[in-house]
């Protein structure tokens, strides 16, 4: 078993830990199980400057977690049905999350198939609404720790991915920013 990544790991800046957390492992202890997927997909979201993030209207009931410490949990549900998965990043009060867009299982298998019955394993977490429902994060994970194990839900250290593989472009889904 890998070791959870350290606090500091995810105080730094958002495009770093973004790119740090591709080859990462993002664990679930669920009903006993252990969910486990390599981390193939994430996003930046930098302060309130940044239109693109909840942080852009300041510090809200909703976004108060982005505002804390950093390698916490920031779990949000969006269009009125899924929930999205974030790393917060940063030290305490400057907004700061990684959402992880997807991943690729390859522990509980069993588990995260019961959960996305019916769907191509291709399709099983290739999205982040779709691997927090693999996994089972909803909004009793917002604000976990992820740095430990006792929440339930925690980021270990995996491989790095190499430069050359890996392929930045603009983010998912917005338009107007």
């Amino acid at each position: 078993m890998s070791s959870c990544l350290p606090r500091d790991w995810y105080a730094r800046d958002p495009l770093l830990v973004a790119r740090d957390l591709l080859g990462m492992h993002l664990v679930r202890l669920l009903d006993g199980q252990v969910l486990r997927g390599v981390i193939s997909e994430t996003e930046a979201y930098r302060g309130e400057e940044d239109l693109a993030c909840h942080a852009r209207v300041g510090r809200t009931l909703r976004t108060a977690v982005m505002y804390g410490q950093p390698g916490v949990a920031y779990v949000y549900f969006t269009y009125g049905m899924h929930w999205c998965l974030n790393a917060v990043c940063l030290p305490p009060d400057f907004p700061a999350a990684v959402l992880i867009r997807a991943v690729e299982p390859v522990d509980g298998l069993a588990v995260i198939t019961a959960r996305r019955a019916g769907r191509l394993r291709a399709r099983w977490t290739d999205g982040p609404a779709k691997l927090t429902q693999a996994f089972g994060v909803d909004g009793q994970q917002n604000g976990v720790d992820l740095t430990s194990q006792a929440g339930g839900l925690w980021i270990e250290a995996g491989e790095s991915v190499p430069d050359e593989q890996v392929i930045t472009g603009p983010r998912v889904g917005i338009s107007n920013v």
